[in-house]
């Protein structure tokens, strides 16, 4: 069998993604048709934990299927779904609609509603088939549960209720399905026979109660109970009052941030026994579950919007640091996760047995840390923080730097784990310009940017308590890191920056998207930004709509691959954010409207990735089949886009903000109200005539200029 950590293969295709709906709430998620209709032997059901709790979901009127009309989304967590029963025969219209209303959060609720707008009562026959087969999420995504899983199933009628169990060993899952009326009901099946009256309706609820270890988890939206008042409704109402408010002249940009707030509404992940803790889910429907890099980066780009993600981030992230050694899980002392995973192929509390094999997510945990304190934002916890921080760096020296010099490599402990841990962690997402694919141990050029970022956020740290030793220390640290790497990682001949150096200190001289992470964290050389971002921007990378992962004149270039080619928002939208950075102002902005743009096409939500297809070529963004739609850094891409424009940059700790914005010819108009800053909410105004900002906390000076890349007061 496949194991969790290793599958490096394509997830299985949803099918069309306009014919596919997808619900999202905490650790539950659902994926149907546009008729509501979740179909036997497919990847479709409901999801709770890293398990499906329902494989099969039919409605049937008097036999036959109804036809789906319109399928309606209102928040992330419910939707309309609207059909009618096909028309007598004789008749070219049909009389009845149905309505289904469903709800999920730990389970589901689902409330039916048959309408009768024929002038005289209707017999219907409303069958309901069900099936749950406890399939592990991994099992669905691999395409491996076409089958009965192996254990023990049953079904059976328990007190008019329709109950499924399911036993292999010491892991216990069940289903109970619950309804609201009593229905004739035959092992997975139930059905209600009525008369609809003319001009009338008729209503049923059903619900499906998950229960983990022979212990029944109380769903949040139950029959009986009104909707308005339950938990996710009330989260997501508290969520939309507090974030930032956008206004501008621009439809578009407003319509990609709204839709970016709602999305990172859905993802957010809350942990009982924490509840004032929240982390966010990577992505729909496959990732719902907390993963170090994406969490981090996500969490980053978003501090405009809310800081709570950073702090819930970080504080989980470090509940769950690595302890000890361990090659099934490649956990090491100080090791920020991977992943954590719930269903009955992983164990544990928050969720489970984590992954560690990340090289990346250690050094990102140090360098948003040390965001928060530029942004002077919850300094108490953060101080708290501050020893998993040398954890983390303890790790990227004795475990991360594998023979001693001085950079980041990764090589999986066992067979069981990722074969690269970078961002780009498929089979054959790191190679050589001739397209060959290298082997581990690989040291990335990202990686080193990112511990590159950690060592000046401690030096920082340290400064700022009077530590004046560790802040020599990392500083020193810093600026041989960034000396050696501008040595060893700069392709003479191409003018550019490998990928990584392999086992042999080669360079894997590809060129790609990621040296725009470099940019980002300030480790290039000032006179080599300038290639850097010439050839981010070049042809064979900028497709009009963002940058190739992996350029079109490499070996091994394809436009519908996962990272060999394919475009992704949070990585072009972090290399609009490293061209602003070092001055490339007008390659930024046209980076930015090329996702903003990207993201009209799709309906305003920007998805996982796409394809690396050029704009001239074809008119419209091609979407990647097996996409996460809503991820949750393409979600947050959208914020980090608005504070790359509007050059806002904090360092409270010095008592400066640098505020200089500057916006494309398509955006005239920009306020941006409730931004959190040291304890305080700033809002920012740009138009014509100049920048306002108000509500600045005292003693924070504004700079009205951009800051210089390559200092940091």
């Amino acid at each position: 069998m496949a194991d969790a950590w290793g599958f490096e293969g394509e997830s299985v295709s949803l099918g069309h993604v306009e014919g596919t709906v997808t619900l999202v709430e905490g650790a539950t998620f659902s994926i149907c048709g546009r008729s509501g209709d979740m179909l036997a032997g497919s990847p479709q059901g409901l999801f709770f934990r890293d398990t499906r709790f329902l494989s099969r979901c039919e409605l049937r009127v008097n036999g036959s299927q109804p036809e789906p009309l319109a399928a309606s989304t209102g928040d992330p967590f419910s939707a309309v779904f609207v059909s009618r029963t096909r028309p007598r025969p004789g008749h070219a219209d049909s009389t009845l609609l149905v309505f289904r209303y469903r709800y999920i959060g730990r389970g589901m609720r689902e409330d039916i509603e048959v309408r009768n707008f024929g002038d005289e009562p209707a017999y219907c026959s409303v069958e309901l088939r069900l099936a749950a087969d406890f399939a592990d999420l991994f099992e669905v995504k691999e395409g491996r549960a076409g089958g009965p899983k192996e254990g023990d199933h049953s079904v059976g009628v328990v007190s008019g209720d329709i109950v499924f169990r399911f036993r292999r060993g010491a892991t216990r899952r069940g289903a109970r399905v619950t309804f609201s009326q009593t229905p004739q009901l035959m092992d997975d099946t139930a059905t209600f026979e009525l008369i609809v009256p003319a001009k009338g309706s008729w209503t049923v609820c059903f619900q499906v109660t998950p229960a983990i270890d022979e212990e029944e988890i109380e769903p949040r939206y139950r029959c009986g109970h009104p909707v308005e008042r339950a938990t996710p409704v009330e989260r997501l109402q508290r969520w939309r009052r507090q974030v930032p408010l956008v206004e501008s002249d621009n439809d578009a940009l407003l319509s990609v941030l709204l839709r970016s707030r709602e999305d990172l509404g859905a993802l957010r992940l809350f942990d009982p026994d924490h509840p004032e803790r929240v982390v966010l889910a990577a992505g729909a429907p496959w990732f719902m579950t907390l993963f170090g890099r994406d969490s981090l980066i996500t969490s980053w780009m978003a501090l405009p919007i809310d800081p709570d993600l950073a702090l819930g981030v970080l504080q989980t992230l470090a509940s769950l640091q690595g302890r000890e050694e361990d090659p099934r899980t490649d956990e090491q002392p100080g090791r920020i996760l991977h992943e954590m995973r719930f269903g009955d192929q992983a164990t544990g509390a928050l969720g489970s047995k984590p992954y560690y094999g990340t090289a990346d997510a250690s050094p990102l945990f140090v360098m948003l840390l040390g965001e928060l304190r530029r942004w002077g934002l919850a300094r108490e916890v953060v101080d708290q923080l501050l020893p998993h921080a040398d954890r983390a760096l303890e790790w990227i020296e004795r475990y991360g730097d594998r023979d001693g010099d001085g950079y980041v490599e990764y090589q999986r402990m066992s067979d069981r784990g990722l074969a690269n841990q970078g961002w780009k962690d498929s089979w054959d997402g790191v190679r050589y310009a001739d397209g060959t694919v290298a082997r581990a141990p690989i040291a990335l050029c990202e990686v080193q940017a990112y511990v590159y970022g950690a060592y000046l956020a401690r030096h920082h740290f340290a400064h700022e308590a009077g530590d004046e030793e560790t802040s020599r220390h990392y500083a020193e640290k810093a600026a041989d890191l960034k000396a050696a790497f501008n040595r060893d990682f700069w392709v003479e001949d191409k003018g550019w920056i490998a990928i990584g150096l392999d086992s042999d200190k080669r360079q894997i001289d590809s060129l790609t998207s990621n040296m725009g992470h470099c940019l980002w964290t300030g480790i290039v050389d000032e006179e080599k930004a300038g290639l850097v971002a010439r050839h981010l921007m070049s042809p064979e990378m900028f497709t009009g709509w963002g940058v190739r992962t992996l350029a079109s004149s490499m070996g091994g270039y394809n436009p519908i691959s996962y990272h060999c080619g394919s475009v992704w928002p949070h990585d072009s939208t972090i290399a609009a954010a490293g061209l602003m950075r070092y001055g490339f102002v007008e390659e930024a902005k046209k980076l930015v409207m090329g996702l903003l743009d990207a993201a009209a096409t799709q309906g305003g939500r920007l998805p996982e990735l796409f394809s690396g297809l050029d704009r001239q070529e074809f008119p419209t963004v091609v979407s990647y089949p097996t996409s996460c739609s809503p991820q949750a850094w393409a979600a947050a891409s959208p914020m980090l886009a608005l504070r790359t424009l509007m050059r806002f940059d904090p360092w409270v700790p010095y008592g400066k903000v640098w505020c200089a914005p500057t916006l494309p010819e398509q955006v005239g108009w920009l306020r941006v109200n409730r931004i959190p800053l040291a304890g305080g909410r700033v809002s920012v105004e740009v138009a014509e005539g100049g920048v306002k900002v108000e509500g600045l906390p005292p003693g924070l000076e504004l700079v009205g200029e951009a800051r210089h890349p390559l200092t940091s007061v």
